[in-house]
């Protein structure tokens, strides 16, 4: 009986391990979060995956003591099942419902807390695909995103200097990347016009994140009529990024 008690104990100590490590992005993290927007969300998520789980464990341990009260006592097989079913409920809850990588045009949407995380997670389920030069640039865009966000929380929404900033963001940033994904991977260190794919979306991504960092520094200045931001990432749009898209 001793062994079985410790066996017990070992499988809830490895299930509350394995709760822990899947909170922290499990046992190889190779993409953190990129900013404070996109680890909010994920913060979020896990809250509610956690309440799901405590409203688990707490009708299972409910419902064994009714059994237990109906039918005398549960004994000690009784215990060792509700023991085991904590233990599947932790290891389902823990890996599901997993965290939707939202949709490429759904970014613009919803207020700019909720645009800044959505972009940050989409840029970050976007990394594998990217060469290094352009996943270093993805990583800092997170911290600059946020103190974006942080200055757009602070304007007129309806402000045409908003309106096109968010755009910049939620749209003509994320297309750089998704043309850049459409050519295929063997012809994307294959140089055109004396550039390679790898070395354009990288140079593309580079432009956006100076401009980005230009944005909020005349955002803070209160500089919102100085903006221009329609003219500079139009030209994002009909020049690096069309021209991107064309290798493929």
């Amino acid at each position: 009986m001793n062994n079985t008690t410790n066996e017990s104990d070992r499988i809830l100590r490895a299930a509350g391990t394995s709760l822990q490590v899947n909170r922290e992005g499990g046992y190889h993290r190779p993409a953190d979060s990129i900013g404070q927007g996109s680890r909010r969300l994920k913060k979020n998520h896990w809250k509610k995956k956690l309440g799901i789980l405590g409203l688990a464990v707490a009708g299972l341990w409910v419902a064994s003591s009714v059994v237990g009260l109906v039918i005398g006592g549960l004994g000690f097989t009784g215990i060792f099942t509700t023991v085991l079913a904590t233990v599947a409920a932790v290891f389902v809850f823990s890996r599901w419902p997993k965290m939707k990588v939202p949709r490429r045009e759904n970014l613009n949407k919803g207020d700019v807390r909720r645009m800044v995380g959505n972009t940050e997670l989409w840029l970050e389920a976007q990394r594998p695909a990217l060469p290094a030069p352009a996943v270093k640039i993805v990583e800092d865009l997170g911290v600059q995103l946020d103190a974006l966000g942080m200055q757009l929380e602070t304007i007129d929404q309806n402000h045409p200097a908003a309106r096109d900033v968010r755009k910049l963001v939620g749209e003509h940033l994320p297309e750089t990347i998704d043309s850049y994904r459409k050519i295929p991977a063997h012809l994307r260190q294959e140089e055109r016009a004396g550039a390679t794919p790898d070395k354009q979306v990288a140079e593309s991504l580079g432009r956006i994140s100076k401009e980005i960092d230009e944005v909020t520094r005349q955002l803070a200045d209160g500089a919102l009529d100085d903006l221009a931001v329609r003219t500079r990432y139009l030209d994002y749009r009909y020049g690096e990024n069309e021209e991107t898209a064309s290798e493929s």
